[in-house]
């Protein structure tokens, strides 16, 4: 079936089908434009959004950057900015593959249209001329054929009249004669104008016009196919990135399974971990007694008016209280503001930048070396002497980032040693202490009394030391004159009470002299900076003899 034969008759009908499917192609692609423009800004919406929530700083200067958390969020964040370019690339194939493959086939469709059109026109406006044509010749029959007749009955009504003449008589029958003969070549005219015409008309309605109908029907089958088409190349532009998309939310997936909190707070560990042992138990300070009194290097309070600190130059207060307002440090070279582990850390990051800053000038000397070879070979590919400042500077920064390195790896030892010191002694003041020794201390008339002093004196409590500044107690006038010198030097690991007779208490973590070595007995005679001399276990000392 075909709209020549069927629809025939229905050029209007046609006229108005044609237009309503060229609108509907305009229609379907400001629509696909639109739907552009709509994932154009999702798409920079999405982008605007990533960069709003990525980190500003670059993830070797930003600590949280360690941490699965924010690398998770991190990695979602580059996935939805990677769905953002899919979206984006939705909406250029669809701008490119249908907007404007269907804005300039719509062009050309209109303009087809058109001229099948005028071309039906044309035929239509023939046939209506062909027709008028027919009418003006059977008028013209038809006025003849009454003139004839006319003229006839004239002829006959003088012929019978005997007033008549022959000459009126004559005239009138020449007359009829020649109306007839018009009359005659009238109705020839009118009979081939009749022919002509019936002749066009077939022609118009079983040739020309089923034609062109056929022409049109073509021409919006092809139409409808495009936009067939078009549609298809909606979901296709959709399926196209569907691939690309489902690695994106594949990836987000991902980056939700590798958050591991376990991870999260060794690195936080390992950020701040700072190195120090923890602060030993708080001494009792006591005032009653005037002579031994010293300060506790312990103590969160002030020292009180007229009651001055006795501390020497050396002295520095140890870190008790961690959860104070911290001051405002001064960053140094060698990080030695920094805790003993971060201290190390950031030295040894340093250390590792220095050594690839000085491995890549070694390469660049070497390539020198090379290139003033080739030139000193080939002297036309260059001048070696215009190759000697650089090497001269090259040289210059391997000596230069040498020291460095030597620097580095000085601070690095040193702060290493620090971390490892500070470890034993947090190990060792949280070992249990062993027990001292069964037997009673040896009498000693000097140990009593420096029993009876450290009695009546304050207990200092353990203070944390620095591990490149020992910390020294001032010690009162009365024990700077000692007949016996110290043979050597030990400290305390554990807190010793001194209860019994001729002991000496201490503190975990005191500075003291030795004055007499261990007899085989457990117990060692020492000296308390303070003033005061007794026994301790000798399983409470690390000792270094002179």
């Amino acid at each position: 079936m075909d709209w020549g034969t069927e629809l025939w008759d229905q050029f209007e009908v046609l006229e108005r089908h044609t237009q309503w499917g060229l609108d509907l192609l305009d229609r379907y692609v400001k629509f696909v434009k639109e739907r552009t423009e709509v994932e154009q800004a999702y798409a920079k919406q999405l982008r605007s959004l990533v960069k709003k929530y990525l980190p500003k700083r670059p993830a070797k200067d930003d600590p949280e950057s360690k941490f699965s958390q924010q690398q998770s969020f991190v990695q979602i964040l580059q996935e939805v900015n990677d769905f953002a370019g899919q979206r984006e690339l939705v909406a250029e194939n669809l701008s490119v593959r249908v907007c404007l493959e269907l804005t300039k086939y719509s062009q050309e469709m209109k303009q087809e249209r058109k001229m099948h059109f005028q071309e039906g026109r044309r035929a239509q406006q023939q046939l209506e001329n062909g027709f008028k044509q027919l009418e003006n010749s059977k008028r013209k029959f038809e006025r003849d054929c009454r003139e004839a007749e006319k003229a006839a009955q004239t002829a006959e009504r003088l012929d019978q009249d005997i007033n008549a003449t022959k000459a009126d008589v004559e005239k009138a029958k020449q007359q009829a004669h020649l109306r007839s003969h018009m009359a005659e070549e009238s109705k020839n005219e009118y009979a081939a104008q009749l022919q002509r015409f019936n002749r066009d008309q077939a022609n118009f309605y079983f040739s020309q016009m089923p034609q062109i109908f056929d022409k049109l029907q073509d021409m919006d089958e092809r139409r409808a196919v495009h936009l067939g088409a078009g549609y298809g190349l909606l979901s296709e532009a959709e399926l196209e990135v569907v691939p690309i998309i489902a690695k994106c939310l594949e990836g987000m997936k991902v980056a939700a399974h590798a958050v591991d909190p376990k991870n999260d707070s060794q690195v936080l560990i390992e950020l701040h971990k700072s190195g120090f042992a923890r602060p030993g138990d708080v001494e009792f300070e006591d005032f009653s007694q005037p002579m031994n009194r010293a300060p506790s290097d312990s103590s969160l309070g002030t020292p009180s008016e007229g009651r001055p600190e006795l501390r020497g130059p050396g002295r520095s207060r140890a870190k008790r209280w961690p959860f104070g307002k911290k001051n405002k440090t001064v960053v140094t070279e060698d990080f030695s503001h920094l805790p003993p582990e971060q201290q190390r850390k950031r030295l040894q990051q340093q250390l590792e930048e220095r050594n690839r800053e000085l491995q890549k000038e070694v390469d660049q000397r070497e390539a020198l070396k090379k290139m003033k070879d080739v030139y000193e070979k080939t002297p036309q590919m260059g001048d070696p002497a215009s190759l000697e400042p650089q090497i001269t500077e090259t040289l210059s920064n391997i000596e230069r980032l040498k020291l460095e390195v030597q620097k580095y790896e000085a601070w690095l030892a040193e702060a290493e040693s620090r971390v490892l010191s500070n470890r034993e002694d947090s190990l060792s003041r949280h070992a249990r202490p062993p027990d001292p020794p069964t037997s009673a201390p040896p009498d000693n008339s000097s140990s009593n009394s420096g029993s009876q002093d450290a009695k009546e004196s304050s207990e200092e409590p353990p203070s944390e030391e620095s591990q490149d500044t020992p910390i020294y107690t001032e010690f009162d006038e009365d024990f700077e004159e000692e007949a016996t010198s110290p043979i050597g030097h030990c400290v305390a690991i554990y807190h010793f009470e001194g209860s019994s007779e001729g002991t000496i208490s201490m503190a975990e973590g005191e500075d003291l002299s030795l004055m007499e070595e261990d007899k085989g007995d457990g117990w060692t005679r020492v000296r308390r900076k303070e003033g005061g001399e007794g026994y301790v276990p000798t399983s409470y000392l690390r000792v270094t003899l002179n």
